[in-house]
């Protein structure tokens, strides 16, 4: 299993249908799990995707519209119920914080779990910082306020064994390098530069219910891997915009613009029976990368590195 993939637990928009459920989508990230969007049957779907209450460090809800929250209650309440052993962090729009409340505490059960509420507001920013990423939120634009969220892994440094061999460097060398940025070798000062190579840190972003915009664009900046949502397809794109959503041959725009390596489309409509239309749209708005037309319980790898 991939220690960086995305668990697909849920595709639909505004309402279920018999083959897709309401919105969810669950990162790992090495070894954390970050919960996207929990509607309505998450934790059915979550049993069956092989998702356990113990792989959640964070909860991100991009709005409160039911498809993308009504599974919150149910979540938390499996989150205490299993005895969770670390902390979870959950991230949501600040407006909404009543709705969070509500979910939250929808019916009687025991806390054993400590949940740490971290509403986002304004423009949003950085929201999280740990060693091994940081997490933003940009503000969108829907009918309610709306947050998208991007995870941004710090950049590093790759070690060039025939490098490391021309110095001479071996062994427990290599890591005390690396940690101090330098070391004394045969007389003379090897540094971290001189046998390594700069290695772009990954990154990940997930759009779900906007309209074009600028903080779209700027979510999907140089992503490794893009989930986003063609709730339309282009003959619709005036629906889409009335409603806050984009259509497929807008989404891949965005990510064609924004050099994105693996497009995930998701949050269908119901009224369309084939999906890859989606796919084609996709293709014909100029987007050549990896691309998914994502489907409930399915898997997708973030991109190795280049």
């Amino acid at each position: 299993m991939s220690a960086r993939e995305l668990v697909v637990l849920g595709t639909a928009s505004q309402v279920p249908t018999r083959h897709r459920n309401h919105n969810g989508y669950l990162l790992r990230w090495d070894g954390e799990g970050l919960l996207f969007d929990p509607g309505e049957g998450t934790q059915r779907q979550m049993l069956r995707a092989g998702v356990a209450a113990h792989d959640i460090n964070r909860i991100c809800v991009t709005h409160f519209h039911g498809d993308h929250s009504l599974g919150l209650a149910g979540v938390i309440q499996r989150i205490n119920l299993d005895r969770v052993p670390h902390p979870v962090t959950a991230h949501y729009p600040a407006s909404g914080q009543r709705f969070f409340d509500r979910l939250r505490y929808a019916t009687a059960y025991r806390e054993t779990v400590r949940l740490t509420q971290r509403p986002v507001s304004g423009d949003g920013g950085v929201i999280a910082r740990t060693p091994a990423y940081t997490l933003e939120a940009v503000r969108l634009s829907h009918p309610v306020e709306s947050y998208g969220y991007r995870l941004i892994e710090p950049d590093g440094r790759r070690m060039l064994p025939e490098r490391l061999a021309a110095h001479g460097v071996r062994g427990p060398e290599i890591g005390r390098l690396q940690r101090e940025g330098a070391i004394e070798r045969d007389g003379r000062t090897v540094t971290l530069e001189e046998v390594s190579e700069a290695r772009r840190g990954q990154r990940f972003a997930f759009i779900m219910d906007t309209r074009l915009c600028e903080g779209a664009h700027a979510l999907a900046e140089g992503c490794d891997l893009l989930v986003i949502e063609s709730t339309f397809l282009d003959e619709d794109e005036p629906l889409a915009t009335e409603h806050g959503h984009l259509t497929a041959g807008q989404a891949a725009r965005i990510a064609a613009g924004a050099g994105v390596r693996h497009l995930v489309l998701t949050h269908f409509s119901q009224r369309y029976g084939d999906p890859a239309e989606f796919e084609r749209q996709a293709r014909s708005a100029g987007f050549d990368g990896e691309l998914t037309v994502a489907q409930d319980l399915m898997s997708v790898a973030v991109p190795k590195r280049r």
